[in-house]
């Protein structure tokens, strides 16, 4: 004999004349499903959906939560409703925003070239600039010559040592001509005694004139080329202002025009700010470089003028005046003491 079917649950759900649930019978009947349900499924991820006695459909159970059921927690990682920016696409949008600048950039500086752009000059400052130029070749030449200069002058002196010593050596074993190679020995000693003397004068000046040509002005010559790409920007975005209110206005025109003036006043301010920094640098390089060339300008003649006047006490005191002292060959090697 056939077993008896169990009872349906979802059979015994009273309605009303309209097809809607009875509100006296929600509570038991959603107890009597949560025992009817899978191992898993519980009251808080399901949701009943009915439909009237019209409907060819029977009662759907959709998964979801159920109003009124207390939430279940559940473990793991908490996730934050705020958005986490993706670096990657942080990274996308500077690759995009620096491709989009250097695009203006390119055309203002082609348009330039053509004779199509207009360009910004301050004509002041950039005399000023093309002096500064001008003056830093002018520099290095001369720092060139000063360095061919000390380099033949320690072979010389270099050279007028070695000559001493040969003549000492034959006033010691010729001597019916002691004295004549005797006399030529301190001769040579003493002029490469005051070649010594010039020599660090001379290095000295170099060492001045190359942190002057090759850093304080490589400096102002840097903020120089920050201040022509800032100039460029400038210009790039005021192009880009100008043909957009030449154009029509309208709904789709006015938010380009809004955002192209505020990136021309952000690269604006940036353009008067370089500028200002540029005039403030010349005008303290100006100033420095006065002071360095006059105290080295007159080393330089008061060291080369007592040598080949031959007077060593006056070419030694030029060398105090300017605090300059001189290496004495094989000072710099430590002793055997200093290396255990």
């Amino acid at each position: 004999m056939a077993q008896e079917s169990p009872k349906n649950s979802a059979a015994e759900i009273p309605v009303t004349s309209n097809g809607q649930l009875e509100d006296s019978h929600e509570h038991s009947f959603n107890r009597d499903l949560k025992h009817s349900l899978p191992v898993g499924l519980g009251l808080s991820e399901t949701k009943i959906t009915s439909h009237g006695f019209d409907s060819t459909k029977e009662g759907v159970v959709e998964a979801g939560p159920f109003p009124g059921g207390r939430a279940q927690q559940k473990s793991g990682p908490v996730v934050l409703a705020e958005e986490v920016k993706n670096p990657a696409m942080e990274k996308l949008e500077l690759v995009r925003k620096w491709s989009l600048n250097t695009y203006k950039c390119t055309r203002q500086i082609i348009s330039e070239k053509l004779g199509r752009g207009s360009r910004t000059v301050d004509l002041e400052l950039e005399a000023q600039i093309d002096i500064l130029r001008d003056n830093k070749k002018k520099y290095e030449n001369i720092l060139r010559l000063a360095q061919t200069l000390s380099t033949q002058l320690f072979q010389m002196v270099h050279t007028q040592r070695q000559l001493g010593d040969a003549f000492a050596d034959l006033s010691l074993k010729s001597l019916e001509l002691h004295e004549e190679f005797g006399y030529n020995a301190e001769t040579q000693k003493l002029l490469a005694k005051n070649g010594e003397t010039l020599l660090g004068a001379i290095n000295f000046f170099i060492a001045s004139v190359n942190t002057l040509v090759n850093k304080t002005i490589e400096d102002t010559l840097l903020t120089v080329k920050q201040y022509e790409s800032a100039r460029i920007e400038y210009d790039a975005y005021r192009t880009d202002l100008e043909e957009l209110n030449l154009g029509p206005r309208d709904a789709n025109t006015l938010p380009k025009i809004e955002q192209s003036q505020q990136l021309f006043q952000v690269h604006k301010e940036k353009y008067d700010k370089m500028r200002n920094d540029v005039s403030i640098k010349l005008k303290f390089l100006e100033e420095n470089k006065v002071k360095v060339l006059h105290n080295q300008l007159v080393l330089f003649h008061n060291a080369i003028a007592a040598y080949f006047a031959g007077n060593q006490k006056q070419l030694e005191q030029t060398l105090k005046q300017f605090h300059i002292k001189l290496k004495t060959p094989g000072a710099d090697a430590p002793s055997w003491l200093e290396e255990q």
